[in-house]
């Protein structure tokens, strides 16, 4: 079993920390992980890029993760951009975060091969909802648990509480119920759309 994932999204959107999370969750569940980051010239809405690789073997490879089978997609107006999904593998997932039909995402620039699968969750409106701000990081990584079923949802719940342990117990709380919302649209999701 081996996860290769890239998450883009843009500054201030938690795309470091959402890396580091997944990270977590999975080596609190045995497994062997790695979360990677892409620094440049990072500022507030500037294209951010990270990476998490997960698997049962001991992961010897420290380098940027060029043949994703999972993309993350924290802001949907990357995909103007065209390289997002660049390296996706044949069988590869993307969760989009949208409340936009398939088709939207199509016209906006989702363009998916035969095999490549899709899964859109409003991270942001429900982000928006139960924090405040729009912080879809951990909304995805629900979403992520739900799709892939690599790392379970109480790993994920497990990751938050030790990584904002020294936050208020609200904005704990507002996380993890963020995670399981979107653990159960992307559950609801039943399959993921294929292109």
């Amino acid at each position: 079993m081996t996860l290769d994932v890239r998450i883009h999204g843009r500054g201030g959107q938690g795309v470091v920390t959402a890396a580091e999370l997944l990270s977590l969750a999975a080596f609190d569940q045995g497994l062997h992980a790695q979360a990677l980051p892409s620094f440049g010239s990072e500022r507030t809405g500037a294209p951010v890029v990270a990476f998490c690789r997960i698997d049962d073997r001991p992961i010897r490879s420290h380098d940027p993760v060029d043949h994703p089978s999972l993309v993350v997609l924290q802001d949907p107006t990357l995909l103007r951009a065209g390289d997002v999904l660049s390296g996706l593998t044949a069988a590869g997932i993307v969760v989009v975060n949208s409340s936009r039909t398939p088709e939207m995402l199509t016209a906006a620039g989702l363009q998916l091969r035969p095999g490549q699968q899709m899964v859109a969750v409003p991270a942001t409106e429900l982000s928006r909802e139960l924090l405040g701000r729009p912080l879809p990081n951990t909304a995805l990584l629900g979403a992520v648990a739900a799709v892939t079923g690599v790392v379970s949802l109480e790993a994920v719940r497990g990751a938050i509480r030790q990584r904002f342990g020294s936050q208020p117990k609200s904005v704990v709380a507002a996380n993890v119920r963020l995670a399981e919302s979107a653990y159960a649209a992307g559950m609801q999701a039943e399959e993921p759309r294929h292109a």
